[in-house]
């Protein structure tokens, strides 16, 4: 096992590299670009065997991915944002393919306005489209979990593409001790890719799909396809249980901490949830039984395991990185829905915060835990709320004031 100092990009290219993927197809686009410029890199010095293209999209990166997949070649591409949004068609295509490869997304808040920082709505955009999502708080996490995304898609029961999500510049420029296995340590862990009844060669032109299905076929294979998601909760039980016999790092489907006597709980996704550990710590500190969940299987959801480590709570903040328009925070949504019907589940507040990359600072998340305090006492939770400060609006409220004058100004003119 060697140590190396990486960014989250350079991560992903390794994790990529000892999964012994054959074929990356690849599109450009910030901040996701390092990872295909070091796999190229290798590729070109003669350090991977692995042929790569560059295409002239998303759309047709997602489609030779899945099509490489389709035709018993393990396949490998990253994309972000606008990219992920740009190929989506073919994100619901080839789910529906069941053909197993593996995708990074470096999450990026969408356009408009533009921004270059990180939010999870384009990684919510996939949600429904039958790719298994896992999401990555650490540059480590990054590394395994693609070496794990590899086994849950490619195993028999399940058989679907993966998504590792991991947040863009907080994460994908940022550097940390990455501990990387040996390439015959990692090839023994992934295995070879058997694509089983996956047959579709050139010169054996027979169609492996139907061009138009009527409302009864086609529920049926949707329906299948569901289920076949659901399987990968058992699946990746047992994946992780073996990547801990081999490497000794456990990552199960939903990371706890100070979870065992916790009465107020933080739940968050990705990176940003490193701030939420440093604040149970504090809160901890001050004499509060605070804890955090941070889920990293997203699909499939896993319900039944956050019913059993929420269910006695008294209270539970969702910090959303992410907003569904007209709705809210979707990690709240799907909480709640896990929550539902339960005796003795906690009181659910909801919080969108860290959109377009904004910050969230301690002072906030102390504030959160006062307002689960206070929520818990009354049996009532809180209103949601964008996590914003007065100082902020004030600023806002400045700059809108300006445009408002120069845009008399020009009419006046």
């Amino acid at each position: 096992m060697t140590r190396k100092l990486l960014t989250g990009n350079s991560a992903a290219a390794w994790g990529a590299r000892l999964a012994g993927v054959d074929y990356i197809p690849a599109f450009p686009i910030t901040p996701q670009t390092e990872i295909i410029e070091d796999l190229a890199g290798w590729i070109d010095r003669g350090e991977m065997d692995a042929r790569m293209v560059t295409l002239e999209s998303e759309h047709s990166m997602i489609t030779a991915a899945g099509s490489a997949a389709s035709s018993g070649v393990r396949a490998f591409t990253a994309t972000s944002s606008q990219g992920l949004l740009y190929g989506m068609e073919m994100v619901y295509t080839v789910a529906g393919w069941r053909t197993p490869f593996v995708m990074v997304n470096v999450s990026r808040g969408l356009a408009s306005p533009i921004t270059l920082e990180s939010d999870h709505n384009d990684i919510m955009a996939a949600r429904d489209s039958g790719f298994l999502q896992i999401h990555c708080a650490t540059c480590q996490e990054i590394a395994d979990a693609i070496l794990i995304a590899y086994r849950l898609a490619e195993h028999p029961d399940v058989r679907m593409p993966a998504i590792v999500n991991l947040d863009g510049f907080y994460l994908s420029f940022t550097r940390e001790p990455v501990d990387l296995a040996k390439t015959s340590e990692a090839s023994a862990f992934v295995g070879e890719y058997d694509p089983e009844n996956l047959q579709f060669k050139g010169n054996s032109p027979l169609s492996q799909a139907m061009a138009v299905l009527g409302g009864g076929p086609y529920s049926y294979f949707r329906y299948e396809a569901h289920l076949a998601v659901q399987k990968a909760l058992s699946v990746y039980d047992e994946i992780i249980d073996e990547f801990e016999d081999r490497f000794g790092r456990r990552y199960d489907m939903i990371d706890s901490y100070q979870m065992e006597d916790a009465e107020y709980v933080i739940v968050m996704l990705g990176s940003f949830s490193t701030k939420a550990r440093d604040a149970v710590d504090s809160l901890r500190a001050a004499g509060w039984k605070a804890g955090l969940l941070r889920p990293r299987l997203f699909r499939p959801f896993p319900r039944q395991q956050i019913r059993q480590l929420l269910l006695g709570r008294r209270a539970v903040a969702v910090i959303d990185q992410n907003i569904s328009m007209g709705m809210g925070g979707v990690l709240h949504s799907e909480f709640a829905t896990a929550l539902y019907g339960a005796n003795d589940a906690p009181l659910l507040a909801s919080y969108i915060g860290g959109l377009g990359g904004r910050d969230i600072s301690q002072q906030e998340f102390f504030a959160i835990a006062d307002e689960l305090r206070q929520a818990d006492e009354r049996g009532e939770a809180p209103s949601p709320r964008l996590l914003y400060t007065e100082h902020e609006l004030t600023e806002m409220r400045k700059l809108q004031a300006i445009a408002q004058a120069e845009h008399a100004e020009i009419n006046q003119n």
